[in-house]
């Protein structure tokens, strides 16, 4: 599997250098479909991925630049070996060969390598269970710090949902509460966002054990980076440290993961539109540093917030919401954020010095006075951007159909 992933990679990034070096009007699907064919038989490496998963490289690889014609992403570029995650794509379920062993376990055919067990965590239609209308199109192999997973796609007939007969509700994503509901009915995963001495806490998802742990770990992977030299190749015992640390690293973020994915589930379960601010979190996190001439200020407070709001990975809940609310039948707006922090949400006047600190809102209005959450207040002022109508155009939440070839559009999903 590894060297099928390696192989998917490097198709990836030969694929994406014949496209940077041929004219414009050179540049066709076929042209690249021959490249691979070539490749495949020229390059013995190359070979050892299955034909089905480099025309899925391919395919993805175009969709790329659809989606980058298109506005939806950037252009695609050169994937690393070190940062880009190892996966391999089967494209033919007919391929797969699911059986079910016990409760605990099934069984798998993966081309070019065989049998493969895998742990079995939700029911798929296979066997009798199969139909036109709903069955296993695919699978794709993904490899974490913790190991090979299989996801498997399903096709399924569903009805199109009734309309989400739930309250509105405005969701501010903040650091010290993770979500903050104008209701009142706020999310918060128990975890503090920052240690005692005001650094973010990297391994709040760890419990105490896991993070003497991880200490541990880290001196004795720096112990022993200490003693190799410079270009020296990394010691055996070095490596099987660092996959230690990635392990415990993986499990945090499944963790967080886990908790975003049963929350997200649970608003759009009860609530029929929620309202999120519009937020550039690419330019939020940008460092405080400077330049030589002009330095920043602030920088370590500064470096800890953009820490701090990336682990809460505000972006990924955005878009679980989205596809959740779309399949209860709800819907999901944006507003625009500039000044949903600092205007109060009680008499609407935006007074200098109303937040005092991080968590903390105090109208300065002599009119006013009014107290309480600062990431309340600025969810309150979401909601209330949308009843006034202000959500922007076009709003998220609509949800993306592909047809299969030979369904109904109105009863695919």
């Amino acid at each position: 599997m590894d060297d099928q992933a390696h192989a998917a990679r490097t198709m990836w990034n030969c694929l994406h250098d014949l496209w940077s070096m041929l004219p414009k009007d050179k540049r066709s699907l076929a042209a690249a479909d021959a490249a691979i064919r070539q490749a495949r038989k020229e390059i013995d490496w190359l070979g050892v991925l299955p034909a089905q998963a480099a025309q899925a490289v391919l395919k993805t690889y175009f969709q790329a630049w659809r989606n980058r014609w298109d506005g939806r992403a950037d252009a695609p570029n050169f994937k690393a070996r070190i940062r880009t995650m190892m996966s391999v794509d089967i494209p033919q379920g007919r391929d797969l060969n699911i059986t079910r062993v016990h409760r605990r376990w099934g069984m798998v055919n993966i081309p070019k390598i065989g049998r493969v067990s895998f742990r079995w965590t939700k029911d798929l239609p296979v066997g009798k269970h199969a139909t036109t209308g709903n069955r296993v199109t695919g699978a794709r192999l993904v490899k974490d710090a913790l190991g090979w997973h299989i996801a498997f796609r399903v096709q399924a007939l569903q009805a199109k949902p009734e309309p989400h007969p739930g309250p509105h509700v405005g969701i501010d994503a903040g650091v010290n509460l993770p979500l903050a509901l104008s209701d009142g009915n706020h999310r918060d995963h128990g975890h503090p966002p920052r240690l005692p001495n005001g650094k973010a806490d990297r391994d709040k998802w760890l419990n105490p054990q896991e993070k003497a742990k991880l200490l541990g770990l880290e001196r004795r992977a720096a112990q022993r980076k200490q003693h190799r030299q410079c270009g020296e190749k990394t010691s055996r015992r070095l490596r099987h440290t660092y996959d230690q640390i990635k392990q415990l690293r993986a499990k945090a973020t499944r963790r967080a993961v886990d908790w975003q994915h049963k929350t997200t589930t649970s608003i759009a379960m009860q609530y029929g539109t929620i309202v999120v601010e519009q937020l550039n979190i690419k330019s939020m996190v940008k460092s405080a540093k400077g330049t030589t001439e002009e330095p920043g200020r602030n920088v370590a407070h500064k470096s800890g917030l953009n820490r701090a709001i990336s682990q809460e990975a505000w972006g990924r809940t955005v878009t679980m919401l989205t596809y959740k609310t779309a399949r209860h039948g709800g819907a999901l707006h944006k507003v625009p954020a500039p000044g949903t922090s600092l205007r109060c949400s009680a008499c609407g006047i935006t007074t200098p010095g109303s937040r005092e600190d991080q968590a903390t809102f105090v109208c300065k209005s002599p009119d006013c006075g009014w107290s309480g959450n600062a990431d309340w207040n600025a969810a309150r002022n979401v909601l209330h951007l949308y009843q006034m109508g202000h959500a922007l155009t076009p709003a998220a939440g609509r949800a993306v159909v592909r047809r299969p070839r030979g369904v109904k559009p109105a009863t695919a999903r």
